[in-house]
């Protein structure tokens, strides 16, 4: 079965708490032959350097039609004809209901825009004032509302591109076109929408789609999870040489987990990494790297 991301990260930062505990017990033997001997530890590192990167904030979303509305009878008679049927599109003014009654100017009921027919009276039905004689719903356009967390929406603007993938096996791409200024007080998620054209109205009302959100690009390293480390502060990261062979752990921030490896940033443009021997050495010790 395939791990989710979270499973991954907690894993991630799980196994180097793991690796701590035990170096421990090789740590205090180290320490004592280099104190006899004065020989330096040996680690192999890599020099990376940070690349453009694209990082993605993805999201549940649904579609939600333009408007609906109940199209509501403005006088009582018995309805003696009907200008639709259930599932058909109508153009705005279309005579959806026609009423038998003494108020003549009164006897249609009209659709207010054009859209699809819901729900409509059946013939030799009564309708009272205000009952629904049809509801009818708009498609086009159609727009893909989502919730983003608020520790991500200082990253999300209008116009940033969008990918929608529906249940339906559909893929669009658009632009967001709404973002929430205020959080709902029960999810702490801000709205955000992106409006699509659906002229032939084959995007239904209410369906569920993943959007991926493309934020601004950022400069990161793509580095390996068995790398990463937990200081004594309890912080994520890793270790890297700096001049002097000098060891030093520098915090991190994970990106994305890919199956490729961990994106990250937080770091310098350009490092040289401990990618083996990094959980046996201090901050401040000197080191020999053995770069590859």
């Amino acid at each position: 079965m395939k791990l989710t991301k979270n499973i991954r990260i907690s894993l991630y930062i799980l196994l180097p708490i793991l690796l701590w505990m035990a170096s421990g017990l090789f740590k205090n033997n180290e320490g004592e032959a280099i104190e006899e001997t004065n020989d330096l530890f040996s680690v192999q590192t890599v020099v990376s350097n940070a690349v453009k990167y694209q990082p993605l904030i993805k999201l549940k979303a649904t579609t939600k039609s333009e408007a609906r509305i109940n199209v509501k009878a403005k006088t009582s008679g018995e309805v003696v004809k009907i200008g639709a049927t259930q599932g058909k599109y109508v153009v705005k003014d279309t005579v959806l209901c026609s009423l038998g009654v003494v108020e003549l100017n009164r006897t249609e009921v009209k659709a207010p825009f054009s859209g699809y027919i819901e729900q409509i009276v059946k013939p030799g039905n009564f309708l009272e004032r205000g009952q629904v004689c049809a509801t009818i719903i708009q498609l086009n356009p159609i727009s893909f509302v989502a919730g983003v967390p608020e520790y991500d929406i200082n990253k999300v603007r209008i116009n940033q591109k969008v990918n929608l993938e529906l249940v339906t096996g559909q893929s669009i791409n658009g632009e967001l076109t709404f973002v929430s200024k205020s959080a709902s007080p029960d999810t702490r998620t801000f709205q955000v929408e992106s409006q699509i054209e659906n002229l032939d109205g084959l995007i239904k009302d209410g369906l569920t789609a993943n959007m991926t959100i493309e934020i601004d690009k950022v400069k990161a390293h793509k580095i390996s999870p068995s790398i990463l480390l937990l200081n004594d502060e309890g912080k994520l990261g890793i270790r890297i040489v700096t001049k002097g062979n000098i060891a030093k752990f520098v915090e991190i921030i994970i990106l994305e987990d890919s199956e490729e490896g961990l994106w990250i940033t937080g770091i310098s443009e350009k490092v040289e990494i401990i990618i083996q021997g990094q959980g046996f050495v201090e901050d401040g010790q000197e080191v020999i790297a053995n770069r590859i």
